[in-house]
């Protein structure tokens, strides 16, 4: 890994105003691997300014200018696709061989499938005697996760290009150095200066001052509820759009007449991909009662399949940092001290791995809905087996959550997985082994957020809505 000691602002690369450093660490070694610097209020606002003072220029320009650097960008991410993979992989865990697919190739599909709405700000539509069409919202600030980083940079950056937005971008301190790659890859896509600005750093210093700052008009966030109450206060004072993909407990049900090994297998590994740091894991399978028995087989059955570790051969990577692996700890052994049934997995490191943030994958079964590992966001490899008696009580133990970010239902036939989705209050639901999509949106309910991400529906956020009102000719 490079170390970087320059910020990317206004289309150059420019020394930061102090000489703090933030240090990456790669999660299955524990050791440094890159440093990158620590950004601070003065950065934010030198990047704020260059990116107001390109807004008239880069909303102006046409859509087919717009779309052909939106797939120019998509084309030199594909050139450096391996880069991407490393510089994600060592930093927060997920195993390269699964990075690829996971973590790189859908970000570049999705940054093609942006360039076929740049059109949004060239139509008009006529209501009465009122003309109505779109502008770009303004000057917007990103502040990114670390445990998908390319895939949510993605997600507000190419919206943001396609409506004629102009941005500054924070990555999360675990995760800053794909951002920085693709600061490289917005220059050599010839993207104009001040249009992309990149200032890493800590979210207390650096979110807050772009959350703060009178020239931004939209913040988008992605990270946790928590995070994001205090994102939203920081930004009222200004009264200023703004968009959250936040926190996520999803509930997963399977019906008693489901394939129930297929089912089963599917709910498995959307919750350990990715070590479990996944804002939209299925972590609260519920299941028939009466069949309860034969899913408890069928999950140690896969567990048993899965393998740890940084190799080709591995599943599940370390879980991201330190601070994470001991944040899973203590909710496993909270799972303990509250009766749950621990079918798989539990405390402590996986045998045979002494260094390294790594978890074993963990099942509890016999969970009620009112513990808190089934209401609280653990964000690492553990799932919640909750029984049920009637399908009406599995829709209400869904619901029965503070957040909507996501939900999965497994059934028979695929109408009647849709009859169940439709009663259930989350704004994604994965059917019968459903995979994301890029050309649907992306977004919750209740505390898992507001707004929505990807396709039309994405780029629409950065826009504001103008009605002109027309007068009669003179006679």
């Amino acid at each position: 890994m490079d170390n970087y000691n320059k910020l990317f602002i206004d289309g150059r690369w420019q020394p930061p105003a102090g000489a703090g450093q933030l240090e990456v660490i790669n999660p299955a070694t524990e050791t440094c691997i890159a440093r990158v610097p620590q950004g601070s209020a003065a950065d934010v606002d030198c990047a704020v300014r260059a990116a107001r003072s390109a807004f008239d220029g880069w909303s102006r320009t046409s859509s087919d200018e717009r779309r052909s650097i939106l797939l120019r960008i998509a084309e030199l991410m594909e050139a450096r696709k391996a880069e991407l993979t490393t510089a994600i992989s060592a930093s927060m865990g997920c195993p390269q061989h699964i990075a690829t697919w996971l973590q790189v190739n859908g970000p570049i599909e999705a940054m093609r499938l942006f360039a076929e709405h740049t059109g949004i700000t060239e139509q008009t539509s006529e209501a009465g005697h009122s003309l109505v069409w779109r502008e770009a919202v303004g000057v917007c600030a990103f502040i990114n996760p670390w445990n998908y980083p390319l895939h949510q940079f993605v997600g507000k950056l190419g919206a943001a290009l396609a409506a004629g937005c102009t941005m500054v971008v924070k990555p999360s301190e675990q995760t800053p150095l794909q951002d920085f790659l693709m600061a490289e890859i917005m220059h050599e896509a010839g993207l104009p200066a001040g249009v992309f600005n990149l200032v890493s750093g800590r979210g207390a210093e650096v979110g807050q001052a772009l959350c703060e700052h009178p020239q931004v008009d939209m913040v988008s966030f992605t990270g946790s509820t928590r995070a994001g109450v205090e994102i939203a206060r920081a930004a009222a004072p200004t009264v200023k759009r703004v968009t959250q993909e936040l926190g996520g407990k999803s509930p997963y049900i399977i019906t008693a007449d489901a394939d129930l090994a297929a089912a089963v297998r599917y709910g498995v590994d959307d919750v350990m991909i990715n070590s479990g740091q996944t804002c939209t894991a299925l972590t609260r399978m519920l299941v028939p009662a009466e069949r309860s028995d034969e899913v408890a087989d069928l999950i140690r059955a896969r567990v048993a399949e899965i393998s740890v570790g940084a190799d080709e051969g591995a599943f599940m990577g370390p879980v991201s940092s330190l601070r994470q692996w001991q944040q899973v700890q203590d909710y496993i052994g909270i799972g303990l001290e509250e009766g749950a049934t621990l079918l798989c997995g539990g405390p402590g490191k996986p045998d045979g791995h002494t260094t390294g943030y790594y978890v074993k994958p963990t099942v509890f079964s016999d969970v009620r809905n009112d513990m808190r590992i089934a209401r609280e966001e653990i964000f690492g490899p553990v799932l919640c087996v909750i029984p049920y008696s009637s399908l009406d009580e599995a829709v209400a133990i869904a619901n029965d959550s503070p957040y909507g970010l996501s939900s999965g239902v497994y059934a028979a036939t695929e109408q009647d997985a849709l009859a169940i989705a439709r009663r259930i209050r989350a704004g994604l639901c994965f059917v019968n082994g459903g995979e994301f999509n890029y050309r649907a949106p992306f977004g919750g309910y209740k505390q898992s957020g507001n707004g929505r991400e990807f396709s039309a529906h994405g780029v629409e956020e950065f826009t504001e809505i103008k009605s002109v009102q027309l007068g009669k000719p003179a006679e």
